[in-house]
């Protein structure tokens, strides 16, 4: 494993994969606790699979963009270290599976050749900031959100205020108000904007906080219906920090930001921000795009020979599958990938194709396909002929017969049903039997394996959710039903009702009664949900309650979609949270590797961070004393309060002054050297004297 360390050009990329060696090292050898070690590996993008010793990897790739020479680089690594097949997520990351946990810093090592990475693409920390995959070309867009997606995330990469909240949190950009990028079910969800006209013309967004899904799905409220480009920044950082001392960390359930926007109101919440605003290290943070704009170019091929095909799938495959760019003579073809699933040797022909004859990218979108760019209109039916040869030549691209799903029981340990299996045999209903839908952009069916809803289930016209069911004594797999979701436009959206919950082998029955139904009884281009609203739940509810009925099970209701041998409900250890149940030794070694990183960061003269890093030195050395003694410490807030109350209010700890008044210093001052430097200091002395109460108390 040492021959990567010399190829590694990237200082900061070589400490991190550096780090990661040492950390897996010492896990292996017993000298980490296994919920902390799962922090750390998740924050880098390596999660437990539901098989034993293998993990999977996620590729982060803000806003799904990828060129071909970084695709061929992911094809490598997944030909090197795991299978060849690469998966598409919901938020345009790849995911690779069944790597060695002993493979991933070299694996780490062979990305980032192509700047490509895998760090914070899972645990608690800013995700994949996505975006819409139109942007940049979307003839209904104020402007391409590309470059503002870019410099979200490369400012939050590694930034220390994100490192370790109490839950994930995300981000996306909509490149119109059509709102393709689900602004209202994000932390943060923006839409492009423009105020004023011409010269004028001031670029911005509308903000939607607090927004999420799962098993109690929020959405977002609008706080600013216009903010300043400059702005972007200063307020995602804002926000990162307040979620980051507030948030829940004890209960997991109730840790992502909906739940603390909805506990402390909407107006507090925006005042905790505002009260950072001293603190940041930028006050505005103007984003110069003219770089950005002035690389833009049209890719002008050779015209390859080719016959243009004549075939019904062709006629079909040009009306769901091209869509009209805003750049004249231009077009961008949607590649419809069955469950998000292709292998490299697909991708590797797809890299030569982009760079050959369009523009050297393609875009992962959040219905697990891709989108090719900037395709000239007399080259569509080659790039057809080339799809066709590849199998990626399917219509119904973002239509009803293109179904989202989570990989569910195949690998997650969430999964309760197979969401796959459900999705391919539903999947080929419709193209069979109702193809009439395809042209219905509005109607949409997801499914995820369990509650989680990484398959986006309750906001899809028909959303399925894997549970399970008894019947007698045994349990079967089911899917919970739900109806009537919706992307509504400029920030509006409705989440789907839970409407039955039937055994999984009678999905295909119930999706069936659901599309003649609607076929027959909707009203001219009734869209669906507001059909769904003018029936109301319990007329779909008696529609489908033939099929719940547990009385006339047979053998293959036990036996879920895809799989040959009777269901067995086997829950693991879910990850995505990154749940880590702390030892005190382990909490005080953090804190102290928190000062070296402080102390490393006033060294390169960044202010800001190294003042986080002290923050957060002082938060974990008093949160493993209160661990210790068994208090709650639910919230960086809360552990504040509490070690104030056991430790400085009873005199057991004398820090010259309340603890409040030395850590919520980092509220009152701008991010100076000065302050910088006397703030770590008193981190030091804080840490010391908690260092040395620990002691005693060990040897007393």
């Amino acid at each position: 494993m040492q021959s990567f360390r010399t190829e590694i050009e990237n200082p900061v990329v070589e400490k991190d994969i550096l780090e990661l060696e040492k950390k897996i090292s010492l896990f292996r050898n017993g000298k980490i606790d296994e919920e902390k070690f799962r922090s750390l590996r998740l924050a880098r993008g390596i999660y437990g699979q539901r098989q034993e010793g293998v993990q999977m990897i996620r590729i982060k790739l803000p806003f799904g963009r990828v060129t071909s020479s970084q695709l061929n680089r992911i094809c490598d690594v997944s030909e090197k270290y795991s299978t060849g097949r690469l998966h598409i997520t919901t938020r345009q990351d790849i995911q690779i599976h069944y790597v060695s946990l002993d493979r991933t810093p070299e694996l780490w090592a062979e990305l980032d050749k192509d700047d490509v990475t895998i760090r914070e693409a899972c645990g608690n920390t800013v995700r994949n900031v996505t975006a819409s995959e139109t942007a940049g070309i979307d003839p209904n867009e104020p402007f391409d959100v590309t470059p503002y997606a870019d410099a979200t995330f490369k400012y939050m990469l590694r930034n220390p205020i994100c490192q370790e909240m109490g839950r994930k949190f995300k981000i996306s950009f909509s490149s119109s108000e059509e709102d393709t990028a689900l602004s209202y079910l994000h932390d943060l969800g923006f839409i492009a904007k423009v105020k004023g006209e011409g010269a004028a013309a001031e670029r911005g967004f509308k903000v939607l906080l607090g927004g999420g899904l799962g098993s109690q799905p929020r959405h977002g409220d609008v706080v600013h219906e216009f903010l300043p480009t400059d702005q972007l920044i200063p307020f995602i950082e804002g926000v990162v920090r307040v979620f980051d001392r507030h948030g829940e960390r004890a209960k997991r359930m109730k840790a992502r930001m909906k739940f603390l926007i909805t506990k402390l109101g909407v107006e507090e919440f925006l005042q905790l921000v505002k009260e950072e605003q001293a603190a940041l290290q930028h006050q505005s943070y103007p984003i110069d795009v003219t770089d950005f704009e002035a690389s833009k170019s049209l890719p002008n091929p050779a015209q390859p020979d080719f016959t243009v095909p004549t075939d019904e799938n062709y006629r079909r495959w040009r009306l769901t599958n091209v869509l009209p760019q805003k750049q004249p003579g231009y077009f961008a073809l949607g590649v419809k990938i069955h469950l998000g699933d292709f292998y490299t040797k697909e991708a590797r022909q797809l890299a030569k194709l982009i760079k050959d004859f369009a523009n050297d990218e393609l875009r992962f979108t959040l219905r697990q396909n891709f989108l090719i760019r900037d395709v000239k209109e007399e080259l569509i039916p080659y790039f057809y002929q080339e799809l066709k040869k590849l199998g990626l030549a399917d219509y119904g691209y973002n239509s009803i017969g293109d179904i989202t799903a989570c990989p569910g029981t195949d690998t997650c340990n969430l999964g309760i049903a197979s969401s796959t299996g459900a999705a391919d045999v539903m999947g080929k209903l419709i193209i069979d039997e109702y193809p009439e839908f395809l042209l219905d952009k509005d109607l949409t069916i997801k499914i995820s394996g369990c509650m989680n809803a990484c398959g986006q289930h309750n906001m899809a016209s028909i959303g399925f959710q894997g549970m399970s069911m008894k019947a007698g004594k045994s349990v079967l797999p089911a899917l919970q039903v739900l109806l009537g979701g919706a992307t509504l436009g400029d920030g509006q959206g409705k989440f789907a009702d839970k409407v039955i919950k039937i055994p999984s082998k009678r999905g295909p029955q119930a999706l069936r009664l659901l599309l003649d139904d609607y076929k027959s009884q909707a009203e001219k281009g009734e869209n669906y949900a507001f059909y769904y609203e003018r029936k109301g739940q319990m007329y779909f509810y008696e529609m489908l309650k033939p099929l719940a009925g547990t009385d006339n099970i047979t053998e293959t209701d036990f036996i879920d979609w895809g799989n040959d041998e009777p269901y067995v409900k086997a829950i693991g250890v879910g990850e995505c949270a990154g749940v880590v149940i702390d030892l005190v030794s382990t909490l005080l070694l953090e804190a102290r590797e928190k000062l070296a990183d402080a102390e490393d960061s006033l060294k390169a003269e960044k202010w800001a961070d190294g003042i986080y890093q002290s923050y957060t030195g002082m938060i974990n050395a008093a949160k493993a004393i209160l661990t210790a003694e068994g208090v709650n410490t639910n919230s960086y807030a809360n552990i504040v309060t509490e070690f104030e109350n056991h430790f400085i209010e009873s005199g057991k700890i004398n820090l010259g002054a309340t603890f409040s008044e030395l850590v919520y210093q980092i509220k009152q001052n701008p991010p100076t050297a000065s302050f910088a430097g006397e703030y770590y200091k008193t981190a030091e002395r804080v840490f010391e004297a908690i260092s040395e109460f620990r002691s005693k108390e060990v040897h007393a």
